[in-house]
This record gives structure tokens, sequence and C-alpha cells, in this order.
């Protein structure tokens, strides 16, 4: 019996930019098949979110991410994990070996699917809660336009 392929994960929000939610569906489809292959295209889309939601200046994946460290600009626990995400995707896009045996460490399906938690965070931080925040805001607005009064500055 052949099913269709589907993803166990929450919907991309409607905020996200629709190339970096491209980048991030194809991880979620290809992390059954190849934890290594979705970690790669979530480094893709993590890079593009960085250079521009983030606003860091373009250089390598590494650089980009001390950028917005350093910046403090995220809460600890999503900063952490972004700092996590950078080391999953070196296994991802270099042979790194285990200097115990020799072996090229493989990227194991947890660190993938850690990989898009961490992106779905920042989809909350740098999308969702900035249209959320402007939504209430314009609404204000109308109702303090609506009472004659000054809006939000």
């Amino acid at each position: 019996m052949v099913r269709p392929k589907g993803v166990a994960r929450a919907p991309v929000p409607p905020e996200v930019p629709a190339e970096i939610a491209k980048d991030y569906k194809e991880a979620c489809l290809v992390l059954t098949e190849s934890p290594k292959a979705s970690a790669a295209l979530g480094r893709r889309c993590l890079q593009h979110l960085l250079r521009t939601a983030a606003g860091v200046k373009p250089g390598d994946l590494s650089s980009e991410i001390q950028q917005v460290l350093e910046s403090k600009s995220l809460p600890t626990s999503i900063a952490e994990n972004v700092d996590a995400v950078r080391n999953i995707g070196n296994f991802a896009a270099h042979p790194n070996k285990s200097t115990t045996t020799g072996e090229v460490l493989p990227v194991e399906p947890e660190e993938a699917e850690w990989t898009l938690d961490v992106l779905e965070s920042l989809f909350d931080v740098y999308y969702v809660q900035p249209a959320l925040a402007r939504a209430k805001r314009d609404a204000l607005n109308k109702k303090l336009q609506d009472a004659k009064k000054p809006p939000m500055k």
C-alpha cells in the first residue's frame, strides 16, 4: 500500500516569507529519510532567516550565528539552541570524524528534529509575535482615531 508523504509538524505560520517557508517545509519532508539532508536544509533556512530578519552581515553561518548571539536580541533559551544548531549543521555540511572511532559522525534524527524546533522558535520571534503586536497596535490606533485622540508613537 502506498501512502502520500506527509509532515507531522505544525504548518508554517503565514507570516513567514515564502522562500524561507519553502526550505523549512522541504527540511520537514526529508526528515525521516535523511536527517542529514533535513539538517542541511534547516541550516540553509536559518542562514536566510538570520540575514533577512535578524539583519546579520553575510558571511559563513557560524559567523552569522555569532553576530546574532552577540547582539543579545534573542531570549537566552533560544540563543543557546541556535548555537546548538550551528554544531548540528556542521555535522550535516562537513564530514566530522569521531576522535574515538574515526567514523564520520552522522546527524541523528532527534538532532535534525531539534533544528526544526529551533526554526519554529525563530519564526515566532521574528515573524509571528511582531505581526501580532502590529495588529494590536493598529486596532488600538483605530480606536484612538475614532475617539479623536493622537495615535500611539
